[in-house]
């Protein structure tokens, strides 16, 4: 069977080798997964705070030191997933600010991963959009998520999963032979952690960013958020993508009906993607939104997400 990856939306392809398998390093992010939840706490302490996901894990962050920023996905009580974008972390066999000249130099790229797990055959189909900003490689028996910034031609970060864990998240086209686990539906509550989560997230790695772009933090504002939480809700319930809602207006009109003053504003909106982390690399690599996130004027920022929905409001 054949199943798409939702469609994600936000308003010079290197040369294909065979399937290439890189060993898996014995440090680093990599060499988490697979590790139980009290060796996690013995290596790294306590994290930040638990954040829902929606596909049954929780991520543990690890957002202390901007530099050094990571996260574990953490499922019955065993690391399932990983990501860092921290210029400091080690993503071995992989660096931050790697240059993709490089990368594609050294390892061998396909436009498809196949893998058994459970009794089932998968197949995985990179598009060339995916192969040039998201490939994906495996390491032994867990595979890396490589999310590479077009404009400046390095590897941004990195998503480290098992094989259950990208079934899960299924990033790409997926084909399948035999049986398809599906994600648990989460109830209201749930939605409402996965959500927080989410906005916390995309709040967390658009200041890492900045910040490797020598750029002045953003101060997080609750009321901007709401602005832009509603925006998501509005665009999920009334089933439309865009900067203009079809009741409420354009920024603008929504920020004024806060009342929030303001001098300059802006907004970045994305959808389907298959969580924060991955919403805030697509907006990377579009430049109006990258001009948005990195726009050095801009000194408060709301973050509102809404099931699958993103909006980031910049504000000055």
């Amino acid at each position: 069977m054949r199943q798409n990856n939702d469609t994600e939306q936000i308003a010079s392809q290197p040369a294909q080798k065979a399937t290439s398998k890189l060993p898996r390093p014995k440090t680093g992010l990599s060499a988490i997964i697979g590790k139980e939840s009290k060796t996690i706490i013995k290596q790294f302490g306590n994290p930040v705070r638990k954040d829902l996901s929606l596909y049954g894990y929780e991520w543990w962050i690890y957002n202390q030191d901007p530099q050094n920023y990571f996260q574990i996905g953490v499922k019955d009580n065993k690391a399932v997933t990983v990501y860092g974008i921290g210029s400091n972390v080690n993503i071995a066999p992989f660096k931050v600010g790697q240059p993709i000249n490089d990368l594609f130099s050294r390892v061998n790229i396909s436009t498809s991963i196949d893998f058994k797990n459970k009794g089932t055959t998968y197949r995985f189909e990179l598009s060339e959009e995916d192969l040039n900003t998201r490939p994906l490689i495996k390491l032994d028996n867990i595979y890396a998520q490589l999310y590479l910034d077009k404009f400046t031609g390095s590897v941004s970060s990195v998503r480290f999963l098992d094989a259950e864990t990208l079934v899960q998240l299924r990033p790409y086209e997926l084909i399948y032979r035999g049986g398809l686990a599906q994600p648990a539906t989460p109830d209201e509550l749930h939605w409402k952690r996965i959500e927080e989560g989410n906005a916390n997230q995309i709040y967390d790695i658009t200041n890492i960013v900045r910040t490797r772009f020598e750029l002045q933090e953003l101060n997080l504002l609750d009321d901007v958020s709401e602005v832009a939480y509603l925006h998501s809700k509005d665009m999920h319930t009334d089933e439309y993508f865009s900067h203009t809602s079809p009741t409420k207006g354009e920024l603008s009109d929504r920020l004024e009906e806060s009342n929030i003053s303001y001098t300059l504003a802006g907004e970045n909106i994305a959808a389907n993607y298959v969580d924060g982390i991955a919403a805030v690399a697509g907006w990377l690599n579009s430049k109006g939104h990258r001009d948005a996130m990195l726009n050095e004027e801009f000194t408060g920022i709301g973050v509102g997400v809404y099931r699958k929905y993103y909006t980031q409001n910049f504000v000055q």
